[in-house]
């Protein structure tokens, strides 16, 4: 008996959705409640399961493609399940690769994000695959992804590069943003625009930087010619979250995110026209001596007029200075 697969009812307000991900390919048997395929809407990822046990006989629509409800996504057979023995001889094999496909979109985003084990993490779902609330309460419970991975895999992921995004030779990786994103994106930037925004300040111990500075400054003024100012520290700083924090150093084109592999950090500087934001290249391979004497130029240019459109676009993150 041929079952038709179609996209579900979707939810209020919703008048398409992308087909993400296929989770089957023609011929493979699947048991009743499997999910077959992931939907993406602007608000939520949809799984698709199977109704009964079968065969998958066609698949209707490809991948990347935007269908509405009631849509024929794919033709199934009832019928009896696969004999097992093949099933057995392949599991060694896929083995270390098994969780990569049974992780979900959104699953594997959150994944990405946190830099986490999935080896690792208790797994609910059906044939033991990892759920949404399964990575969420695992954040919850406090549990670093560093932490979780230390007793089975003595190789941890390094936290400068969790999107394997070459550092320091200003690559760049282009990743389309999920229509969801999107959304987030569009509705941030209304927000913005019609709303009044509220800024938070989060205040930070200094004692140590300030204590640094105040042991070195005399040498380092006399070493470089320069005075060791609050921020090259700053920039540093910045530098060091971004490498932790990829998205946060990213750009968006379009519908696409970019992620840059260099960290081109924008410095706001004051000119008798007002504040300018000009850019200090490759940050994070610069000294505290160079990044002071960047900013020195800067300052000295901005005050004669001197700065060019080419020193003030670009940056991937800017910082001020409140004082």
């Amino acid at each position: 008996m041929s079952i038709e697969i179609k996209v579900p009812v979707l939810p209020e307000s919703v008048a398409d959705a992308l087909l993400a991900v296929w989770h089957v390919k023609e011929g493979d048997f699947v048991n009743e409640g499997d999910n077959l395929v992931d939907l993406e809407t602007d608000k939520v990822m949809l799984e698709v399961p199977a109704t009964v046990s079968g065969t998958i006989q066609s698949i209707k629509i490809p991948e990347g493609t935007n269908v509405t409800a009631g849509e024929l996504l794919a033709v199934l057979v009832e019928g009896e399940a696969a004999p097992v023995e093949a099933a057995k001889e392949e599991a060694p094999v896929a083995a270390a690769s098994e969780d990569a496909h049974k992780l979900s979109p959104a699953v594997k985003v959150l994944v990405e994000e946190n830099k986490l084990d999935v080896s690792v993490i208790p797994a609910t779902g059906k044939d033991g695959r990892h759920t949404k609330e399964d990575i969420l309460k695992f954040l919850e419970s406090g549990q670093s992804a560093t932490k979780a991975a230390a007793p089975v895999a003595p190789k941890a992921t390094p936290a400068a590069a969790p999107l394997n995004i070459p550092m320091g030779n200003r690559t760049e990786q282009r990743v389309p943003m999920t229509r969801l994103r999107a959304t987030i994106a569009d509705r941030l930037l209304e927000a913005k625009n019609s709303t009044a925004m509220l800024t938070t300040f989060n205040e930070v111990n200094m004692k140590n930087v300030i204590e640094l500075r105040k042991k070195y400054k005399d040498e380092f003024e006399k070493r470089h010619g320069i005075k060791l100012g609050f921020m090259s520290f700053f920039v540093k700083a910045a530098v060091e979250a971004l490498k932790k924090y990829p998205a946060v150093n990213a750009s968006i084109d379009g519908n696409d995110m970019i992620y840059h592999g260099y960290f081109d950090i924008g410095v706001a500087v004051s000119s008798p026209r007002g504040l300018v934001v000009p850019v200090i290249r490759d940050a994070d391979q610069k000294s505290l001596a160079d990044i002071e004497k960047t900013i020195m130029d800067f300052a000295i240019r901005a005050k004669e007029g001197k700065l060019g459109l080419e020193d003030m676009t670009g940056g991937t993150f800017p910082v001020t200075n409140g004082g």
